[in-house]
């Protein structure tokens, strides 16, 4: 059995790999070409600059030079080729004794072995099989290793990556019952599907199920279906062979094999063409699938979770989206609402997004005017949260004093809705009453109850509201606190931190860690 190959089974074709060999003397060349016409793929070059010209148009696998060559020596001649092709073996040929100096570049490793002359055919057809089996060693190693670097990238920004949350922002209503979905979901292997419209933090929602999941410390690996054609998505995701399509060099793996052990989130999963949808419900179903251009069938433990802005079921009523395809997609469906829904959440998010891009911008600016807000709760924000970021940052660029006021909003296109003409709009009156919407409070105020002074913000407003619902809950739990969390729709850590910004930690058994001031 050759050494090229291992148990029966052939780990490269000789014939596919080029050796190239470099001799002054042409009958040195014809017995090259004759002793190992079958079996190898051999090129020759009669000086050093035809070589040269050789290596810049070929890929070789194994370069022999002969030592003693006019204008420059073997040695020389395989220092010059390696820089062209690093990883092709480099082999000497010799018919003097100057050992010595080729046992030096053997242990510096200039090249890989050397031969004297005159050569044995059986003994150098060993050598160049050693040869070419080494350089696909070297070649494989290197595709591993790009594979290694690439899968290291994805986990070192999933585990070491400041995730942006922002857009998770809010305490409404609406957003607590998509973020209970979440934490339920989020502890299991269920596959997810994520439902809202553009820029409601599809995403960033992803991202929180998984590192909240048991597969946290593994790869979450996105896909943007929209953003890629029909044949490069197909080789995105299940990856490719040499030689699958024209320009495929080498093996690609794809985004599963890359999620493998983690989660792989299928954004713009509507704009799947039909002929991927197969695909794409074989995995989900089987957990297997086979690269483009491959026979080797691969199992992967992965997690997928999609989203889509688009009506899937209208899609299958028109043909274009696979019925069977939804029901494996949507197992567990969470909706994420737009912002239009929870505009009471609009104070915190501008608060967030203002500490966020003041660095950039004007540090003098501090706040959000409470007329500002008003005439931002008249926008329907069809971008919704991702938009409203947007227009924080111009804001801020525009801003000339120390708060945002409706004159840096007059880009803003205020909602029909509202009244206000959805043509340019113009500045609103700094008169302008804060219509900015809030949940209702849990019980009617007594007939005779003092009535909350207008001049408290806004905010100052809704987190009083924030820690009467806090008490309530915990009151009615019986001093529970997990149960007063469930109440809430909280996790326990997320009361715990708004238990701590409401100064009232006195309401849990001590625990140091909790006792740390608030950033």
């Amino acid at each position: 059995m050759s050494r090229s190959e291992v148990g029966g089974r052939a780990l490269f074709d000789p014939q596919s790999l080029p050796v190239l060999v470099v001799d002054d003397e042409a009958d040195n060349l014809d017995a090259f070409r004759f002793s190992f016409r079958k079996g190898f793929r051999i090129l020759t070059a009669q000086s050093a600059e035809a070589g040269l010209q050789i290596l810049s148009q070929e890929k070789v696998a194994v370069i022999v030079a002969d030592q003693r060559m006019p204008k420059m020596t073997g040695l020389q001649f395989l220092e010059t080729a390696q820089r062209l092709v690093p990883l092709a073996v480099p082999i000497i040929v010799t018919a003097y004794t100057d050992v010595d100096v080729l046992i030096e570049a053997i242990n510096s490793g200039h090249i890989y072995r050397y031969i004297t002359k005159p050569w044995d055919s059986k003994e150098l057809r060993g050598v160049l099989l050693q040869a070419l089996e080494r350089y696909h060693l070297l070649v494989e190693n290197a595709r591993l290793q790009k594979q290694l670097e690439h899968y290291a990238g994805y986990l070192e920004k999933e585990l070491h990556g400041a995730a942006d949350f922002g857009q998770l922002v809010g305490e409404s209503a609406a957003l607590r019952a998509a973020l209970l979905r979440v934490e339920q979901v989020a502890r299991t292997d269920a596959t997810v599907l994520l439902r809202g419209e553009s820029g409601t933090g599809k995403e960033l929602v992803a991202h929180a199920i998984h590192i909240n999941s048991r597969r946290s410390n593994r790869p979450f690996v996105r896909v943007n279906c929209a953003a890629l054609a029909s044949g490069v998505l197909e080789s995105e995701l299940f990856g490719h062979e040499r030689g699958a399509f024209t320009g495929a060099m080498a093996r690609h793996p794809g985004r599963f094999e890359l999620a493998d052990g983690g989660t792989i989130f299928l954004d713009e999963v509507g704009d799947l063409p039909m002929e991927v949808q197969v695909k794409l419900l074989r995995v989900l179903q089987e957990r297997s699938f086979e690269r483009v251009g491959g026979s080797e069938t691969l199992h992967v433990d992965v997690r997928v979770i999609s989203a889509t802005h688009k009506d899937l079921e209208a899609m299958i009523a028109a043909g274009t989206f696979r019925e069977d395809l939804y029901y494996r997609l949507n197992v567990f469906p969470i909706v994420l609402p737009p912002l239009r829904d929870r505009l009471e959440d609009l104070p915190m998010l501008c608060q967030h997004f203002l500490h966020k891009w003041r660095k950039h911008a004007a540090q003098r600016v501090t706040q959000v005017s409470q007329q500002a807000l008003a005439y931002l709760a008249q926008y329907d924000f069809p971008g919704n949260v991702r938009e409203l970021e947007n227009l924080i940052e111009r804001a801020l660029i525009l801003a000339v004093g120390s708060e945002i006021t409706p004159a840096e909003l007059e880009f803003v296109r205020p909602s029909s809705r509202s009244g206000i003409s959805t043509g340019s709009p113009s500045r609103p009156p700094a008169s302008a009453p804060v219509v900015v919407a809030s949940p209702p409070p849990p019980s009617a105020p007594a007939p005779n109850a003092p009535t909350e002074p207008l001049s408290r913000t806004l905010s100052d407003r809704l987190l009083d509201q924030e820690r009467a619902e806090i008490l309530s809950a915990i009151e009615r739990a019986d001093g529970n606190i997990a149960q007063a969390a469930r109440l809430l729709g909280y996790n326990r850590s997320t009361l715990y931190y708004r238990l701590r910004k409401h100064d009232l930690l006195h309401l849990l058994p001590t625990k140091p860690e909790l006792l740390a001031p608030l950033p």
